[in-house]
């Protein structure tokens, strides 16, 4: 064998090696954390989930929106409660022991990281999901803005609404806490 024709072989393995990565990861998947709200299932990426906390009181903080609890002390850091019932403006329901508190990190257009927690009725499962099982949100009005939806999946004979967190926090909750305290 030539020199030429090792190269043009080596090539050709390195040319297949190249595609198969890029079949790999095109099929690779996402690691989505579920929850329940009322009788619906939302995720999150699972890559933005801090941790999940049982539900603790919180420190009310004044003027801000009602879906805002207050804020928790999360090892030194002050950190807003969101909850979500509230927000997407669902029927109220009270605090019992399957009440979590999802700790997301968030990242906002310049680049800076935002912790938020959020109140949910309870974790229910991890799903791997592929961008193909994403299909778009309908274009609807209601309580929860298509913007902040990443993708709906059906998983398990049921309908898991992803949620696009820096979405929800930086454009939907955080703005609104800045406009109801008259910040810029």
């Amino acid at each position: 064998m030539s020199v030429n024709q090792r190269e043009i072989a080596n090539m050709d393995k390195n040319l297949d090696a190249i595609q198969e990565h890029i079949e790999q990861s095109e099929k690779a998947e996402d690691q989505v954390l579920s929850f329940v709200l009322g009788n619906e299932e939302y995720g999150v990426d699972i890559l933005r989930v801090q941790e999940i906390k049982g539900w603790e009181k919180t420190t009310a903080i004044p003027n801000t929106p009602d879906y805002v609890m207050g804020v928790i002390n999360l090892r030194g850091s002050v950190v807003p409660i969101v909850d979500l019932r509230v927000r997407f403006g669902l029927e109220d329901q009270t605090y019992n022991d399957s009440t979590v508190v999802i700790i997301v990190r968030s990242e906002d257009s310049t680049g800076n990281q935002k912790i938020i927690g959020l109140v949910v009725d309870g974790v229910s499962d991890v799903y791997s999901l592929n961008e193909s099982q994403l299909q778009p949100s309908p274009e609807m009005s209601g309580t929860v803005h298509t913007e902040y939806v990443n993708g709906l999946a059906t998983v398990a004979d049921k309908m898991v609404i992803v949620l696009h967190v820096d979405q929800l926090i930086n454009d939907g909750i955080l703005a609104s806490i800045k406009k109801a305290l008259n910040i810029e």
